[in-house]
Parts: structure tokens; sequence; C-alpha cells
């Protein structure tokens, strides 16, 4: 199996097969690479529906030439917790922030949700925010002013009085059960719009199937939520070796 950074050639076969709408894991076999190359190629840079091979491999230019160069000394740090390999965490953040841009978040919104999702404590403040991910306090401001009005992030003071951004499990259930309400919203529109159209009309037809459709959607949603939930609240006994997880601090 080849190893080292895939080639033009190769990312053009990538796009090549993703146009044709081949599973990340036909691509692989077909370029002797493990399908975990291939999901990281493209989530990283645009997604299936907008990978470009030119443009992925100046992207992955640029990113080497970056690594060549001197760590800025506010960016240095230190040995990673727990044993981590720091330029996998690193490339782990990057993709899951991709991810998270192809869902529809905004950039720095994706950045900063990513940054809290791997940090151990689930918490940072603005001044971490801003050495981890080298940004203006503006644009983090910013940031999380988006993430709370989506449901993501809420804020607390720490003992120090400093205001943390926190992930936890109730913000995510929190979030999903927004969701449920705006597709609940989105449904009852349609519904209104039947009798503004005239029932028996092509158009109230359409906008009566969106509203039993979107009704379906969001009571499933909504129950698969609820029986979901307890989920976010499992704990890990132990952390990995053996001891009890450690929390971080800031």
């Amino acid at each position: 199996m080849p190893g080292g950074r895939l080639t033009q050639q190769e990312r053009q076969q990538i796009a090549l097969g993703l146009a044709d709408g081949l599973a990340y894991a036909e691509i692989a076999r077909r370029l002797d690479r493990p399908t975990s190359t291939i999901t990281r190629e493209v989530m990283r840079n645009g997604g299936p529906t907008a990978y470009r091979a030119d443009l992925a491999h100046r992207a992955t230019e640029r990113r080497a030439h970056r690594r060549r160069q001197p760590a800025p000394r506010a960016t240095e740090t230190g040995p990673q917790a727990h044993g981590r390999d720091a330029e996998a965490v690193r490339e782990y953040e990057e993709t899951f922030t991709t991810v998270l841009m192809a869902s529809g978040t905004p950039k720095m919104m994706a950045r900063v949700l990513a940054c809290l999702c791997t940090s151990d404590s689930g918490s940072l403040t603005a001044a971490e925010l801003v050495q981890r991910l080298q940004v203006s306090p503006a644009s983090i401001s910013k940031a999380i002013a988006f993430l709370e009005e989506q449901g993501l992030v809420r804020r607390e003071r720490d003992e120090r009085r400093r205001e943390r951004y926190i992930v936890d499990d109730d913000v995510w259930y929190q979030s999903m059960m927004a969701s449920v309400r705006g597709t609940t919203q989105v449904a009852e529109i349609a519904r209104q719009g039947v009798g503004v159209l005239g029932h028996g009309t092509p158009a109230a037809a359409r906008l009566e199937n969106i509203a039993r459709f979107l009704d379906f959607v969001s009571e499933s949603l909504a129950r698969a939520t609820e029986q979901a939930r307890e989920v976010l609240h499992t704990k890990p006994e132990t952390a990995p070796g053996g001891a009890a997880p450690a929390s971080e601090h800031g």
C-alpha cells in the first residue's frame, strides 16, 4: 500500500470518483489507499459536492509550507494531554471543522466549535480560544454569539470571574430540540398556505405534502432525541491506561 501524501493525479482520480458517485471505500480501493485517507482528503477540501483536485492540491501544499515555517512563540504548546500526537490532533480538528462547514456552519464558528468539542474540559475562555486559533478577540466574540444563537454553546463565570464558553451534554440536546421547533414552524407556515392558495390546487397540494413530511420528520426527531438523551450523559469509568479522566484548566 503506497504511503506519503496524495499526488495530484490521485486527487484527480478522487474527483472523478466523486463525480461518478463512488463511495469513499471504492475510491480508496482503486487508489490502494486507506479509506480514512480519502475521507479526510475530501472533507478537509470542501466535501463531496465541492471537492476540486487542483484546489485541494494547492491547499495541501500551503499547509505543508506552513508546517515547515518556525512556529510563532504564541502558538508553541507543551506536551499533549494523555500522550496524544499533536500533529494528529491538529489534523483531526481541521477535518472536524471542514465537516461542520459542509453542514452549513460558517468557518470561524466551525473552528471555535471544533476547538471546544476537542478540549477535555469542553470549556475555554475567550483568551484561550484566541491563543489556540490565533485570531482576534472580535472574531471569537462574533463566533460565540452565532453559536449561542444556534443553541450550541453556553456561557458561565468560573471561580476567577472569567467568562467561559461551554459545549456540554445539554447544549447538544437543546440544539436538537431547537431544530425540531424550527422544522415544526416551517410545517405550520406551509399548512397556512393551503388555505391561501386554495384547496385542490397544485400549489396547495405541494404545500400540504411539505407540511405532512415536516410534521413526520419533526415528530420522529423529537422522539429520537428524547430517547437518545441518556447517551449524552454516559461517562467512561476510567480514562485510557486506567487513570481517572483528567479535567482541563485554563
